[in-house]
């Protein structure tokens, strides 16, 4: 299985990006898809929002309603709306999915400046 990501790229503070994630064909039918960031401090990577085949859907606390995730299920992708992003949330953006086995994609730059 393999993940593209899309969407990445140079906002200004309190805009909008939307971010796009495509998973290949063998993905199994039930799976958890979504986004990590990488966190500047230790290298690790935190929640930012996922969405099950159920549509069970988790946030990071620091999302406070900003970010709005959504999937298609035909088409194995997932979508994630960002607003009023801040500077401190320029970070690399990996998508993620888990179906028992974890994938990850190779991780979109998202850039916060004026």
């Amino acid at each position: 299985v393999q993940l593209v990501e899309s969407g990445g790229g140079l906002v200004q503070p309190g805009g909008s990006l939307r971010l796009s994630c495509k998973a290949s064909e063998g993905i199994s039918l039930v799976y958890v898809m979504g986004w990590y960031r990488q966190v500047p401090d230790n290298g690790g990577r935190e929640l930012v929002a996922t969405i099950t085949t159920t549509d069970v859907i988790q946030y990071g606390d620091f999302v406070n309603g900003r970010f709005i995730i959504s999937r298609d299920g035909a088409k194995h992708t997932v979508n994630l709306e960002m607003n009023n992003l801040e500077p401190g949330e320029t970070s690399v953006y990996y998508c993620q999915c888990r179906d028992g086995r974890e994938y990850w994609g190779q991780g979109t730059q998202v850039n916060v400046s004026s």
